[in-house]
């Protein structure tokens, strides 16, 4: 197998992962292969560090405190700031498990805010919310609303990714909210959208349906709440797309009355 097939292989099983498939069967033949490689010895790279690794790299010289309390995160002014206080957290066993703490990325003064469940494989290994192929979907949907992903903010209730993507439990909700809450202070966005049931179910503290959820307008600690379709759940069923995109455009037309 060269490093193109497993490359394709392996975007092929975080893909899979994400949509809560967890187990795979290869012919010995390509296994083998597999194993072959990857016994060669690697070059050994002098050069600058970039892509994944270099957030990886980032992460280890700049999260060394694995410890805070309410206060020091109240204390923080500005995402990076934040982001720097909070980014070695080790309050939960997720911390012990991750290869990257995703923060959140996009508009430090953006009107929309998007918040999904927790990073899967993809944001794990890069550190970025939504790049795999539901943040690939979620890019599109931004920029259906005539947006961009520079424009708005992106994020997700726990930070670290759960084994298997599995769901949230409620000890790591609870280590993980206080840093959302203070990245909201932070940004004001005008409104909140939540991307998915577990998503809107956390944060408004209820157990109601996501289709009685969808189509209103919740209060989140003083800020405007929408809740739609994970975009997961929508390569899983595309025929939520269409409501999807009526819970979208009831987004924009919060934030700044734009009909689309």
């Amino acid at each position: 197998m060269n490093r193109n097939e497993r490359d394709m292989l392996a975007s092929f099983v975080s893909q899979r992962m994400e949509l809560g498939e967890n187990e795979w069967y290869l012919p010995k033949e390509q296994l083998m292969s597999s194993l072959a490689d990857e016994k060669r010895p690697k070059p050994v790279s002098s050069g600058p560090v970039s892509g994944s690794s270099a957030g990886t790299v980032r992460q280890a010289e700049t999260c060394a405190s694995s410890s805070f309390d309410e206060e020091h995160i109240a204390s923080k002014k500005s995402l990076d700031d934040l982001n720097a206080a909070v980014c070695g957290c080790k309050r939960c066993a997720l911390g012990s498990t991750r290869t990257n703490f995703v923060f959140g990325a996009g508009n430090p003064d953006a009107g929309i805010m998007f918040i999904g469940e927790a990073p899967g494989a993809d944001e794990d290994a890069q550190g970025v919310p939504f790049v795999g192929r539901a943040g690939k979907l979620l890019t599109r949907m931004i920029e259906a609303m005539k947006l961009t992903r520079d424009e708005v903010y992106i994020g997700n209730i726990l930070k670290c990714r759960p084994p298997n993507n599995r769901d949230p439990k409620p000890e790591e909700i609870e280590m993980c909210e206080p840093i959302l809450l203070k990245q909201i202070e932070i940004i004001k966005p005008a409104v909140i959208c939540a991307l998915g049931r577990i998503s809107g179910q956390t944060l408004l503290r209820t157990k109601a349906t996501l289709g009685s959820l969808r189509g209103s307008i919740h209060d989140y600690h003083g800020v405007k709440f929408i809740v739609t379709y994970h975009p997961a759940a929508l390569l899983r069923n595309p025929n939520w797309k269409k409501p999807a995109w009526e819970d979208l455009k009831l987004v924009r037309r919060e934030f700044d009355g734009m009909e689309l």
